[in-house]
């Protein structure tokens, strides 16, 4: 208490607050005194019903356990509806950042880097994706009958028998490919990726959605980003040679990290090309459903639906 007292006590003097993003689903404010951009502390505010598809209990575990880690900044306390956090220095990435050739490698170490912490107490870890995928199924279950919120979700989205067909066979599919199951970040999107060019380095932001998945899940996803957000252009898909060239960095660094070598084989790297592209359909249909329930929930002016 006495810790989050002197905290508060020194958020009251600070002199400048600014809105460093309004996100698709948070804000967050940085607050620092006058112009020392050098200790800025970083206050998230969760946005309308977020708690409906982000486990803030899971977040707070996974911030420390990347803290721990060294993969994440210092969480100072956390309140009812957000957090507050160190900032970290560097620069966000945008969609020709994460394509150049030394950028790509420090992002494919730090993502081997974070998929090989150990599991929490040495359990053997479950994926999270097909229970939250279900979860947020139901979250949106009511847009398909006469209760709907949003009409158009009937009139654009494909029906719910349709839907629920498309996750049993990407369930029964995607199991069935030996990917191994690792603390993944799970939205590694260009912004969410801060390089320091001071230190060299590249470091992941935002564990809202972190938990522990299927390794191929994280890569694939990554690689959809490469499109961009608010006007993706999947033209920008990474080709299979730069897919391959990210993809022999991340096993070298991940074998590196689990210690079990460095040589990586032709046949490892084209068994996790072809898991990373069929987990990328599964990443488009996670956030499929995570825009319905924006779409019915959030009062952020967006098209979630777009």
């Amino acid at each position: 208490h006495n810790y989050k007292h002197a905290l508060l006590h020194r958020l009251s003097a600070l002199s400048v607050v600014s809105l460093f993003t309004d996100g698709t689903t948070n804000k967050l404010v940085g607050c620092y005194v006058e112009d020392c951009l050098e200790d800025v502390v970083l206050v998230r505010v969760y946005g309308n019903k977020t708690e409906l598809i982000v486990d803030r209990d899971n977040e707070l575990k996974s911030f420390q356990v990347l803290h721990a880690n060294g993969c994440a900044p210092r969480l100072y306390c956390s309140f009812q509806n957000g957090i507050c956090y160190e900032f970290i220095q560097g620069r966000a990435l945008d969609t020709q950042d994460v394509r150049d050739p030394v950028l790509l490698r420090l992002i494919a170490r730090e993502m081997a880097r974070i998929h090989a912490i150990h599991a929490h107490n040495g359990c053997i870890p479950k994926p999270n994706l097909w229970i939250k995928m279900r979860k947020y199924f139901s979250l949106v279950a009511t847009e398909f009958t006469d209760q709907a919120s949003n009409v158009r979700i009937q009139q654009e989205v494909p029906s719910q028998e349709v839907l629920e067909q498309e996750i049993m066979w990407m369930k029964e599919h995607l199991s069935q490919l030996g990917s191994p199951v690792v603390l993944c970040h799970n939205d590694l999107l260009c912004k969410n990726i801060i390089h320091n060019a001071k230190e060299g380095h590249v470091r992941f932001i935002d564990y809202e959605y972190s938990s522990y998945n299927y390794q191929a899940f994280d890569i694939g996803n990554h690689f959809n980003e490469f499109a961009g957000m608010s006007e993706p252009d999947y033209n920008l898909y990474p080709s299979r040679e730069m897919q391959l060239d990210w993809l022999h960095t991340y096993l070298q660094a991940y074998k590196l990290f689990t210690k079990k070598g460095e040589e990586v084989s032709q046949r490892e790297l084209e068994t996790l090309y072809v898991q990373v592209n069929k987990f990328a359909l599964a990443s488009h249909f996670f956030w499929g459903f995570w825009a319905l329930i924006q779409a019915k929930y959030s009062t952020i002016e967006f098209d979630f639906l777009g």
